[in-house]
């Protein structure tokens, strides 16, 4: 494995396995080794000794780090001023059964988000800026640090997200926020699915500022803050800011749900663990045998997906962004193809492979339709004309 301390580095590296055609596994701590299809690579290339923090101003609210920076290095410096990532981006290490420390550069690579997501964005909209290394070994620098200066600014946009199939990346340069100085979480018992949709969807609809809204059915619900939410499926609505606008805010919002059945507030530190649970999938990290999906629909729509699948295989499933987000872990098989037609029975949407044992002959990414998968060819013929990059992580080759 090549282990660069410099971008320079690993220009050089990359530069000779283009010349000789021979490609490249791209990570940085490789805690996220399961994700896509298996890579066609016999060497592998690592930007986790290409760290460090490069520069940060508080009160500027950017930050730049090297890629192979430590997100625990990068949330210890942003904690000591009280700051954090906006999109608090997901720890994989437990549901892939993976170890080591997952790197910043990373987080962006695959675009990695939270429970925040659907109001605050995914990671590639907190990305400033970017220098990588193109599959010539030429170093790139796309962006900057405030949003204003657009050069580059789809690059930035196109390499978050492109699990290192189009660059090397080196450095990034992101926007960063407060951290709110309160947080409560109004948790509503014993909704069914739909009916948890349609409570969610209130409470988003008023004034009250929800900055996580998740459904855990009974199925999975005692797998959360060791079992002590109350009996029942549990609709949880986070609500965070000034403590007395929290208060404030919690209290209108427990009054206009009210009528959907007994209630409860969460304080904060019980608050602060049960979103990081539901951020890294904790219920589903028992089972690593078990395939696990992660599947992106309509808010309206996701319960109508698991009521569908549940007829024909066997499930466990709980939602998060409001219902958009649909964390499903098969008991047997993937199932793939059933999957597949029903995210485009309910409107469409995407369905990724996250966890399995038979990830050869199944496609782990949405397949790109003819057009996007032309437009796609043409986009890495031009970043990795050699194609050495991650060949066949974003399709079966």
């Amino acid at each position: 494995m090549h282990l660069p301390k410099t971008e320079t580095e690993a220009a050089d590296i990359i530069r000779d396995h283009a010349d000789a055609r021979r490609a490249l596994a791209i990570f940085g701590g490789n805690t996220r080794s399961g994700f896509g299809n298996r890579v066609a690579a016999e060497a592998a290339l690592s930007s986790r000794s290409i760290s460090g923090i490069v520069a940060y101003n508080p009160a500027e609210m950017v930050m730049t780090v090297k890629a192979g920076t430590p997100v625990v290095e990068v949330e210890a410096a942003l904690s000591a001023a009280n700051q954090m990532m906006a999109f608090e981006p997901m720890d994989h290490r437990a549901v892939m059964g993976t170890v080591g420390e997952p790197t910043i550069g990373g987080v962006f690579a695959a675009n990695i988000s939270g429970p925040r997501r659907y109001v605050a964005g995914a990671a590639r909209d907190s990305l400033l800026g970017i220098r990588f290394v193109n599959g010539r070994g030429e170093a790139i620098k796309a962006g900057g640090r405030v949003m204003k200066n657009v050069t580059g600014l789809d690059l930035v946009k196109l390499l978050a997200g492109s699990y290192g199939t189009l660059g090397f990346l080196t450095e990034v340069t992101f926007r960063i926020l407060p951290v709110p100085p309160a947080q409560t979480t109004l948790v509503i018992s014993g909704l069914e699915d739909e009916a948890a949709t349609h409570a969610m969807a209130a409470a988003m609809a008023t004034s009250v500022e929800v900055s996580g809204a998740a459904h855990l059915p009974e199925s999975v619900k005692s797998r959360f803050l060791n079992g002590s939410l109350p009996d029942g499926a549990a609709t949880v609505l986070r609500l965070e800011g000034l403590g007395a606008s929290v208060e404030a805010r919690s209290q209108k919002l427990q009054t206009i749900l009210s009528a959907l059945g007994a209630s409860v507030f969460l304080g904060e530190d019980e608050s602060k663990a049960l979103w990081q649970q539901i951020r890294d999938v904790t219920p589903y990290a028992a089972n690593p045998a078990k395939p696990l999906w992660r599947v992106s629909v309509a808010p309206s729509q996701g319960h109508k997906l698991v009521a569908a699948l549940r007829l024909e295989a066997g499930i466990d499933a709980f939602y998060d962004w409001q219902g958009g987000l649909v964390w499903m872990q098969m008991d047997a098989q993937p199932e793939a193809e059933l999957l597949r037609h029903y995210v485009k029975a309910v409107g469409g949407g995407h369905a990724t492979l996250i966890r399995s044992e038979v990830r050869e002959v199944i496609a782990a990414f949405e397949p790109l339709s003819p057009v996007e998968a032309v437009l796609s060819g043409r986009v890495r013929g031009k970043l990795d004309p050699a194609g050495i990059f991650n060949p066949g992580k974003m399709g079966i080759s």
